[in-house]
């Protein structure tokens, strides 16, 4: 009888704790009903996967610098095609009509004028960019900025050394399309190849818009990829431009002018030293 009261207890005992503690992880995700958490969405393919944590004290050099990519370039062209989207899939789209159908459509809150998130645009600010009406002889054109007009994108990205991990890392900040003056579109007696920027948006702001915009793969059409995923993988080619600076981060062509090779050299020669900063680290 001994025996059996005491096996009794222990089976009492033991069953409360496992009640309770199923309680207490009941009452921990809580919260969760009802919703999926980051991870788990990008796990179930419905989000973009989520940047990791980087503490300010694990990173022990940065820099920030902004690319130029050239659309003229063969590596590029995924982010320029289609600009016509009335003889292909509805779900293909360049990477400017994702863009502006996110602004156009509210899914993209803030658009800034500078790459420094310090003005930001209205809908008017916009449209001054990328539309001009223009009566002559009676007759009223409109003129819009399209896919085609578009000849590059300005990203503005930091690169750092995480000592936690102990590799280089880079993080987009900021992307930007590069195309015509719509003031110029149309007029014969004006001819500005050259590209200004359109509108700035806070690239982590864009992810989960670019995560669902699907990119042709011309090596098997079955597995495509996302503009986010390109980016993140920086599968494109730039040209550094600009770099942070004592000279209120002026550009290359601030300094270097009228001289695109020594320019180019320029660009080559900040790439070379954020790239040796890793080997730089190990270094005693």
């Amino acid at each position: 009888m001994l025996k059996q009261s005491l096996i009794i207890i222990v089976v009492c005992l033991f069953s409360s704790s496992v009640f309770s503690q199923a309680g207490l992880l009941n009452a921990s995700t809580v919260d969760q009903i009802g919703k999926k958490s980051v991870q788990q969405k990008a796990a179930d393919g419905e989000g973009p996967i989520p940047y990791g944590f980087v503490n300010d004290r694990d990173i022990m050099w940065s820099k920030v610098v902004w690319e130029f990519i050239d659309l003229n370039q063969k590596i590029n062209l995924p982010y320029y095609y289609p600009i016509d989207t009335t003889n292909t899939d509805r779900n293909r789209k360049s990477l400017f009509d994702t863009l502006l159908k996110g602004v156009r459509k509210n899914r993209i809150k803030n658009v800034y004028s500078d790459s420094f998130f310090n003005s930001k645009m209205t809908e008017a600010d916009i449209n001054s960019r990328l539309v001009n009406v223009r009566e002559e002889n009676g007759y009223t054109d409109t003129f819009r900025v399209q896919a085609r007009e578009i000849g590059g994108y300005m990203i503005k990205g930091m690169w750092y050394f995480d000592k936690r991990q102990g590799e280089l890392k880079y993080r987009l900040l900021a992307l930007a399309p590069m195309g015509n003056d719509v003031q110029t579109l149309g007029v014969s007696e004006i001819e500005d190849k050259n590209l200004y920027e359109l509108f700035w948006v806070f690239y982590p702001e864009t992810r989960a818009l670019l995560h669902h915009t699907k990119v042709f793969n011309p090596g098997n059409a079955l597995q495509r990829t996302s503009f986010d995923e390109m980016l993140n993988a920086r599968r494109f080619n730039s040209v550094i431009v600009r770099e942070e600076n004592i000279y209120d981060n002026r550009a290359i062509e601030d300094y270097i002018k009228g001289n695109s090779l020594r320019q180019l050299l320029e660009a080559n020669k900040i790439k070379e030293s954020i790239r040796n900063k890793e080997m730089d680290m190990w270094n005693y």
